[in-house]
């Protein structure tokens, strides 16, 4: 439920950003008030939620009785579950840096049977959409091109991941050479499904491996206040057309990012407004917003509902402990690495300008790389 909540009101965002133009010049009409706006977001939410729920009855008459909407539409253009489909409570991301004499083609038949070891923490009679896990696979470009050779969807695409430095802080390349995305209502269904895999992996296949959990926050914030993935698609078609390269394969980015929680938290609203180039409460774009504010920076330019030159379907989410380290977790998908290239770049002050991104202000870049997540006939073959 909440992740419907949380794509709602992003959405609801996104339509209050757009009510802000005016034709001939004419000042915007004030913002709705915040009751008006969760009277809005409560009333669609509760029309996103019986739709679903019929959805789900209808799933559950099909034979087998537990098809998920994801998974029937996965079954049907060649795409993994994680692809394009909507974020959950929480997600596991594990990254799998293997040993160099690892048997490449054992290693690709545990990736090839990731549902079946889905299946096995999740069974397929028993779950429903409070326990439902969705689950895709990934490869590393050195490993894809080592194990997968030419024969691969991917074998003309360089999807190597650059170390990058700019005046404001590095963005990292760590590598990796298997990366699994996982979303579930149940924290506890991505811990066991984190433990099967890595138990099935060949032994001493795995020189180390990370597994990070993410949770919602504030029903879709980052924990720096900001609602997160505000100019995502709101359609399943628009992200299905942004994310999913011809054959059904995906490109994806990872990052973990350290926040500054006592500066963001010392820091004035209006500061890291700019920082950003929304308003905090409701993720409105700045009209007038700095050059290497974050949203300048990924669209290209700083004029308002600056035309972007790239799109990405987000998936990111909050992690960490009070305790030890937090911030965001980025992942994001795209039918090509080009898309993620021209931001990043952007991050640091390369190539068109030398404006780094103000974000790295309150957050410090500590893990990244690029994934090919192959479409389900190709990752089948390997079986």
């Amino acid at each position: 439920m909440l992740n419907r909540c949380r794509l709602v009101a992003a959405t609801a965002a996104r339509l209050g950003c757009r009510r802000g133009l005016s034709s001939g010049g004419a000042p915007p009409p004030p913002r709705p008030s915040r009751l008006l706006l969760a009277a809005a977001v409560g009333t669609a939410a509760a029309a996103a939620t019986v739709a679903f729920v019929d959805q789900r009855r209808r799933l559950a008459a099909l034979p087998g009785g537990a098809l998920t909407a994801v998974t029937a539409a996965a079954a049907s253009d060649n795409v993994q579950p994680t692809v394009y489909s909507e974020t959950k409570d929480h997600a596991l991301y594990l990254t799998i840096h293997l040993d160099p004499r690892a048997d490449k083609r054992e290693v690709l038949r545990v990736a090839a049977n990731l549902q079946k070891l889905v299946d096995k923490v999740c069974p397929p009679d028993l779950r429903d959409e409070s326990d439902e896990t969705w689950a895709g696979v990934g490869f590393g470009y050195s490993f894809y091109r080592a194990a997968v050779g030419q024969s691969g969807s991917a074998a003309s695409v360089d999807f190597s991941y650059p170390h990058r430095r700019g005046a404001l802080g590095e963005l990292p390349s760590t590598g990796g050479d298997l990366f699994i995305h996982a979303k579930s209502n149940q924290v506890s269904k991505l811990f066991e499904l984190c433990q099967a895999v890595t138990a099935a992996m060949p032994k001493g296949s795995v020189r180390s491996f990370e597994d990070i959990y993410s949770f919602v926050y504030r029903n879709g914030r980052d924990l720096s206040g900001f609602i997160d993935g505000t100019e995502n698609a709101a359609d399943e078609e628009s992200r299905k057309q942004i994310a999913v390269a011809r054959g059904g394969g995906s490109f994806v980015i990872t990052q973990r990012w350290i926040h500054d929680l006592a500066k963001i938290r010392d820091s004035k609203p209006a500061e890291l407004e700019s920082f950003v180039g929304r308003d905090i409460t409701d993720s409105t774009e700045l009209r007038r917003k700095s050059i290497s504010s974050h949203v300048a920076r990924m669209t290209g330019g700083n004029a308002f509902e600056q035309k972007k030159q790239f799109e990405i379907v987000r998936q990111s989410m909050p992690y960490g402990t009070v305790s030890g380290e937090s911030g965001l977790f980025f992942i994001a998908y795209a039918a090509s690495p080009d898309n993620f290239n021209f931001m990043l770049d952007r991050m640091v002050g390369k190539g068109s300008d030398s404006h780094s991104d103000d974000i790295m202000r309150i957050t410090r870049c500590v893990a990244g790389n690029y994934w090919y997540f192959p479409p389900t006939s190709e990752l089948a073959k390997f079986a």
